[in-house]
């Protein structure tokens, strides 16, 4: 099969735990005869530094013309701390999301039993936790408008704005993935006060009785974020709208023990981006330090969703489980064992997938 992929490392440690997420993936197609094409592109900081703009044209040609993306991250720590900058790297992210189509993001939470200890939450709770967020990515208030501030700067509004059509398109989408996993959808809204609610809890309610085989349940927001630290184990798949699945996906990520381990995939209509959770650690840039791992999964994810190829993975997956198992990681998570490199982890996974 010929997999033709954009590589976008962005800012801070994404260049680094991108290399390895690569290395990977050429092992891997290596192994099932697989023919690899990639080219590179600038996103964020980086491409404000050289271009001027977060998300150049030219990048986004390049994602137009590729099967998948893979991506690292963006941010710089002087662009958040300059409140008035008019250009800043997340405009790229929201530019690429909104150019791409990329409507559905997909953020699975499953804990590792090696990491079951550095869980806030008891291992009792979340030993086993293994649900999916579908959050929709490109309505909502992030996008709404208006949007803006008053002419004295002391008045600020945002609208969030949803069509059935959204609405519906991601509800589809999370029908089809429930039916993969435990056949269990959660739909989350606040129907009780937003308008933008009631209609995802209408347009839920008429879908669902295409999907009998499916158990749907509706819960607010406010209750949902209350029991996914509770009760972890109860979801199978989440959907909801994209300011609410902003937050709660922040929330579940952090009870499996580390934001560095969790991959996520943005489902597009032109093609899909698939990048780790974590942010672009500008602390830890250039030091050979950062967890690769989330970036690793990323790219099994790339697997799996962009080019259906479930073997490939699930190889990745087992790689990933074996190194953590062995204890080659990175200081992040080594709970005051050895810790590894970026690139040490790298290697010892290429090995394992070659062997």
């Amino acid at each position: 099969m010929k997999l033709n992929i954009a590589i976008l490392p962005g800012d801070g440690i994404g260049p680094e735990i991108i290399k390895q997420a690569l290395r990977v993936t050429e092992a891997v197609c290596e192994k099932f005869g697989h023919e690899l094409t990639y080219k590179y592109g600038i996103v964020g900081a980086c491409a404000i530094d050289k271009v001027g703009d977060p998300y150049p044209a030219e990048t986004h040609e390049l994602c137009m013309s590729s099967d998948a993306v893979l991506f690292g991250a963006i941010g710089d720590p002087k662009f958040d701390n300059n409140p008035s900058a008019k250009v800043r790297p997340e405009q790229g992210l929201l530019r690429m999301r909104k150019s791409l189509g990329l409507y559905a993001n997909l953020r699975p939470v499953s804990t590792f039993p090696t990491l079951v200890h550095k869980s806030p939450l008891r291992a009792d709770l979340v030993d086993g936790a293994d649900f999916m967020c579908v959050r929709e990515l490109t309505g909502g208030l992030y996008f709404g408008r208006p949007q803006g501030r008053s002419e004295d700067g002391d008045t600020a509004y945002d609208t969030c704005v949803y069509s059935r059509e959204e609405v519906e398109r991601i509800l589809h989408l999370s029908y089809k993935y429930a039916r993969m996993r435990r056949k269990k959808l959660t739909v989350v809204d606040k129907a009780n006060v937003l308008c933008t609610s009631r209609l995802w809890r209408q347009v839920a309610q008429d879908i669902e009785k295409q999907y009998p085989d499916v158990e749907t349940e509706y819960m607010f927001v406010d209750n949902a974020a209350m029991q996914i630290i509770q009760w972890p184990k109860r979801f199978d798949v989440l959907v909801t709208e994209n300011l609410f699945g902003d937050i709660l996906t922040d929330e579940a990520s952090v009870i499996t023990g580390s934001l560095g381990m969790l991959p996520s995939a943005s489902i597009g209509i032109h093609t899909s981006v698939f990048e780790p959770i974590h942010g672009s650690y500008p602390q830890a840039a250039g030091k050979n330090i950062a967890n690769p791992l989330a970036t690793i999964l990323s790219a099994a994810m790339m697997f799996e969703y962009a080019f259906d190829l479930q073997n490939e993975g699930t190889i990745i997956r087992k790689a990933v489980a074996a190194s953590m198992d062995a204890g080659i990681v990175t200081e992040d998570i080594a709970s005051g064992n050895k810790a590894y490199s970026t690139s040490e982890v790298g290697d010892w996974i290429v090995d394992f997938v070659k062997k």
